[in-house]
């Protein structure tokens, strides 16, 4: 590789589009602009917008992009956005060597080795065993589950939809909140609960069920304090959301056996750390019957260090060297 293989790296979710450059010898992301999807038609015409923005020297002819969407083949279409793409299409309109698209949790997990001390912070006990699997979940827009397993050349990322799983209730009133939601779904997932929409499926429920008259609050209005004061179900809605959040994060523990630990990441938790720490959300995640005592080993943290999936596929990118 010569210094003039600048890399192209991007995270676009369903609501912003963040991208960087790698130019080499660095192996970090520089020049990052952050796009709101809703101000452009399509990925393609927000990439010619960003490489106008940095104008750099020397075009990128490699690229990683992350996008909150299953990539089976070459064909995308995301999962919470209407943009679609052709990899080789894209490939072919901006003149790249190389372009690998992968799923926006993959880079997640591949930017968990990158982080530190401080770009974390843990929420209850435990202790990760070496070698082990690592979990990623994250409610944003959407729901994303994804994780990074050992392997004799290094951690392996994991792709999938577990954000899509069906969502089962811990308690009678989840119980009674899920009841409402298949009413009005075909299929009541955990990104029905677990997103930004899925707090105002929350909060709406819970009124509902106090027959009680609904606010229009959006995600970010429901887990704000001063709403709390004004309206006590959107703290009551916050509450729901750490406990089942800790209960799919305990099923995905379960089911990778992830005693590295799991990992938080998404838009919203960041913005309610300390709440979460003194939620349901530990004592949901370990709530598992005979298999508490195994879970309390593992422990769970809360990524709190920007631009994650920028890191994730800054990684992936000089992984493909």
């Amino acid at each position: 590789m010569s210094d003039a293989d600048v890399g192209l790296i991007g995270d676009i979710g369903a609501t912003n589009a963040r991208f960087a450059l790698v130019v080499p010898p660095d192996d970090k992301p520089t020049a990052v602009r952050v796009y709101a999807l809703s101000d452009y038609a399509s990925l393609a015409e927000v990439l010619e917008v960003y490489l106008t923005d940095v104008a750099s020297a020397s075009p990128p002819v490699r690229s990683v992009l992350a996008v909150a969407s299953p990539v089976t083949g070459d064909q995308i279409a995301m999962t919470n956005h209407p943009w679609a793409f052709s990899i080789e299409a894209m490939r072919r309109r901006f003149q790249l060597n190389r372009l690998i698209v992968v799923n926006d949790f993959a880079a997640n997990a591949a930017a968990v080795p990158q982080l530190g001390e401080s770009d974390r912070v843990q929420i209850g006990l435990g202790k990760p065993a070496d070698n082990a699997p690592v979990g990623v979940i994250g409610p944003g827009t959407g729901l994303g589950i994804s994780a990074l397993l050992p392997s004799a050349s290094g951690p392996l990322t994991l792709s999938g939809e577990g954000g899509h799983v069906t969502m089962s209730p811990a308690t009678a009133r989840e119980g009674a909140i899920l009841d409402l939601m298949r009413k009005r779904y075909d299929h009541v997932s955990a990104e029905r609960v677990l997103s930004g929409q899925g707090l105002v499926n929350l909060y709406n429920t819970s009124c509902e069920l106090a027959d009680a008259p609904a606010a229009s609050y959006t995600a970010e209005q429901i887990t704000s304090p001063l709403s709390w004061k004004e309206d006590p179900r959107t703290r009551d809605a916050t509450a729901i959301f750490c406990a089942m959040l800790g209960t799919v994060a305990g099923n995905l523990a379960l089911i990778l056996g992830a005693r590295g630990g799991i990992f938080i990441a998404g838009g919203i938790v960041p913005h309610i750390a300390s709440f979460l720490a003194q939620s349901e959300f530990r004592e949901r995640f370990e709530a598992k019957g005979r298999m508490r005592s195994y879970l309390a080993t593992i422990p769970t943290y809360l990524i709190v260090r920007p631009l994650l999936g920028l890191i994730g596929a800054a990684a992936l990118l000089n992984q493909d060297q």
